[in-house]
């Protein structure tokens, strides 16, 4: 018996201020699984990103998105995220004077709450962070600071994945999460997205660049171009965009 998709995208038509963006765009996922979503700027890759988080300014005009089931079209951003929707952004925003700590807590306490669980006291959350920053291999100074203010982008990018690794997402769409990254910081950001896969969760890789996937190993591979997916294939696909780029892989087709 087969397993019940964690994401379902069906011919999904979007845009924003009358420019249409994606044009029949379609993928499904599976829990356990990582998917690459790759393509040049301005095929659409950002504007899913944003539509699957609920962002606002983006029209659906056509198409369903299934989640667990669910509509998610219909659910708000929070909602959302407490069904265990997370978005790592690709510039994430700070926010000056909100502890990272409290921050986390409080968001990992509403999930709680939407699953009928009990909040975590103080001792208990701050046992659970320091068990995932030694996973992670963090420094904890991370948690002294407030949301990502100050940081380099580097540091803000292990913060998310931090706040993945706490949060348990369901579904995680990393929104070219290797953007702007030294070779330390991403090899230290895919190391961690590694150790968080998860056979209850999977994880949407949104990328320009090959590079990405020589550390994060996905299961299966996608090529975007016009709004829609051109071409699928396994990791192999990846190398191939590396020796004959986008253009190359388009005149395929």
């Amino acid at each position: 018996m087969s397993k019940q998709p964690i994401l379902e995208i069906n011919n999904l038509h979007a845009g924003v201020e009358n420019k249409k963006i994606l044009k029949g765009f379609s993928l499904t996922i599976h829990a356990g699984e990582v998917h690459a979503l790759m393509g040049l700027n301005g095929s659409g890759k950002s504007t899913l990103a944003a539509i699957l988080a609920g962002r606002d300014g983006y029209d659906v005009t056509e198409g369903s998105v299934k989640y667990f089931g669910k509509d998610l079209l219909e659910l708000d951003p929070e909602e959302r995220a407490r069904e265990g929707v997370f978005l790592a952004f690709q510039y994430p925003v700070e926010i000056p004077g909100v502890n990272s700590t409290y921050f986390l807590k409080a968001a990992l306490n509403e999930i709680r709450k939407h699953k009928g669980q009990s909040e975590l006291d103080a001792i208990e959350f701050l046992a659970l962070v320091k068990d995932k920053i030694k996973v992670l291999e963090l420094n904890e100074d991370l948690l002294k600071r407030s949301v990502n203010e100050g940081f380099s982008g580097g540091e803000k990018k292990r913060a998310e994945i931090f706040q993945m690794a706490v949060l348990e997402p369901k579904l995680a769409i990393l929104d070219e999460t290797d953007s702007g990254l030294d070779i330390d910081a991403l090899k230290t950001v895919s190391s961690g997205v590694n150790k968080l896969k998860r056979p209850d969760s999977a994880q949407l890789v949104i990328t320009h660049y090959q590079r990405l996937l020589n550390y994060i190993i996905p299961d299966f591979v996608h090529v975007m171009a016009d709004g829609r997916i051109v071409k699928s294939g396994g990791k192999e696909l990846a190398l191939e965009l590396e020796a004959n780029g986008y253009d190359g892989i388009l005149k395929q087709l």
